[in-house]
Formats: structure tokens, sequence, C-alpha cells
């Protein structure tokens, strides 16, 4: 079993768990990933490593609750356990001193970017690191990021540099130097990352965790097509040039079990809404502060003066 050790909540509906997993901290490297079973009935999630502690044999996650199985994970307490873990999976990330590096992230992809933009400084290139969230609320960790990074840009949506792609581009015309960009967050903050980079021609790594099942390569749950070949993400994976994914493929396979989901979670709330109380009462629930219909005006107002 692994021992659920912390909770926080770091964002709406964004969460950090850290767990009991010592054999995975033992060998765990940057770009790697873990994929979790909440209890027996559940399904098996891949999630980005955010970090691993070897000493305390702990690793960290962050995840957004969306679906029934995150849903049933943001349920659980400081104390609880898991059903299970399974890990270090995928291939490493490559670790070079590529020279001026962009780390682009947002959501859940902040979790992965920080040991990525750990290793990277280790080896001594200039790193760039720029949040994306779609208002204050939703960035989250830019100091933990900012003691591994030169520069730490956020974008909240308004104004000229909007959003994380947005950045790249700018970063790009000005006609400084960048050797490679690194993206995590959702497919589509990833793909419009790696069309910023395109015309310029810098290799653009994004980190894909699609559905998956057993995670050696067997069921192919997880396939998609790079380069014009099909690739499995959990062993080729999960990284790979941005600039090779066929996109519009990947998205019609994240999607086309919605309807199934959608009737999963519906169904599971209408059961177990009352553990959203349980966390509250053992202490260990910390719900982060929402947007409030003033706050959300406001941006909007920002937004709109800024001609977005």
């Amino acid at each position: 079993m692994y021992e659920i050790v912390t909770k926080e909540t770091v964002a709406p509906n964004i969460i950090h768990m850290k767990f009991k997993a010592p054999k995975i901290a033992s060998s765990a490297k940057p770009g790697q990933f873990v994929i979790i079973r909440v209890d027996e009935k559940g399904e098996r999630i891949p999630m980005g490593l955010a970090g691993w502690d070897e000493k305390e044999g702990t690793v960290d996650i962050v995840f957004y609750v969306l679906g029934t199985s995150t849903a049933k994970l943001s349920t659980m307490c400081e104390g609880d356990s898991l059903a299970n873990i399974a890990g270090p999976l995928g291939k490493p990330s490559e670790i070079e001193n590529f020279g001026r590096v962009i780390c682009a992230c947002g959501c859940f992809g902040v979790g992965p970017s920080l040991p990525l933009v750990k290793a990277l400084k280790e080896k001594g290139n200039y790193v760039i690191t720029v949040v994306e969230g779609r208002g204050p609320d939703f960035v989250f960790w830019t100091d933990r990021l900012g003691e591994f990074s030169d520069e730490v840009h956020v974008v909240t949506g308004c104004g000229k540099t909007a959003w994380a792609n947005d950045f790249i581009e700018q970063e790009l015309q000005s006609g400084k130097k960048i050797n490679r960009i690194f993206a995590h967050g959702c497919p589509f903050m990833m793909k419009v990352s790696s069309d910023a980079s395109r015309a310029a021609g810098v290799d653009t790594t994004v980190s894909l965790t699609p559905i998956m099942v057993d995670g050696t390569g067997m069921c192919g749950a997880c396939r998609v097509e790079v380069g014009g070949e099909t690739k499995f993400a959990c062993v080729d994976g999960p990284e790979f040039e941005g600039h090779d994914i066929n996109w519009d493929g990947l998205v019609l396979r994240l999607r086309q079990l919605i309807p199934e989901e959608d009737k999963s979670f519906n169904i599971w709330e209408r059961d177990n809404w009352h553990k959203l109380m349980d966390c509250r009462h053992k202490k260990s629930f910390n719900p982060a502060k929402r947007m409030s219909v003033e706050e959300i005006e406001h941006t909007e107002a920002n937004c709109k003066l800024a001609g977005v």
C-alpha cells in the first residue's frame, strides 16, 4: 500500500500529493511518470512525476480533478493509501547543455516541469520558465521553479503575451537565441506551443500521457502518430518532438470516451459527494481560494483594456 503523506490544493481543482514509494523514488528521473490505481475497481491513470526524495522514499504528483478517477483521488486524505503505483515508467528526458532553453508549463504540467527545470539548470543551461494560467489563482509554484530558473515569466490570458505560446513566439521573433523548448500541460497548450516554434525550427519537446492500461506497450491504448509512424507513449515516450505529432488524431482518441466518462462521473458524484467533507473533518483538505465574481470581472476588464 502507498500512503499519502502530503496533500494540498495548489490551485482550483489542482492538487499536489506526496506518497510513500521508496523503490520508485530510488530510481526516478526527470520526464518519467507513474501509473496510479486508487482502489481495486479504479482505472489506471498515468501521472507525470513532480518530484521525489530518495532519503524519505517519497514521490510527488500534481493532478487536475476532471473525471471519476481523479475525483476519487482528490477525496483521499493524508494517512490513506492507494491500491498501487507502478513506475517509474517511460524514457527519461534528454538532458544536455543545450544553451538557452524555454520551459513552458501550465495547469498540472507545472508539476513535471519542476524536476526538468532543475536538471536542465544543473547541466549548465540558461533556463527561461514561462508559467501560464487563466487567472492569478491558477498560477502556482513559481517560487519553486524560480530556484532553478534564470528567468520566470507568468502569463494569465491577458495582454499581448496572453499565453505560453505567445511568449514563445515573441521570444523567437525578438532575435534571441533559443536552442530548445520543453512544454508540459494540456494537449492544446502543448500543440499551440509547438506551432509557435515551428517556423523557427527550434526543437520542441512535449510530454504525452494519454489513456493507458498496462503501461508496457502491450495494450496499444496510448498509441500516437509521430512523424508518420505509430508510437506508444508509455514505452516510446512520454516525450516526443511536438512538430512531428499528429495532434488531430491524438485529440480524437482522447475524446472518444467522453460520453462514458461523463456517465461514470455523474454516477460516482451522486453516491460519493459526501466524501468531499471527510477530508475537511480530518484537517487534511486545503481548498484553494477560488476567484470571486468581482475578481473575474476585474480580470475580464483588464483583458478588454489590453485589447483581448
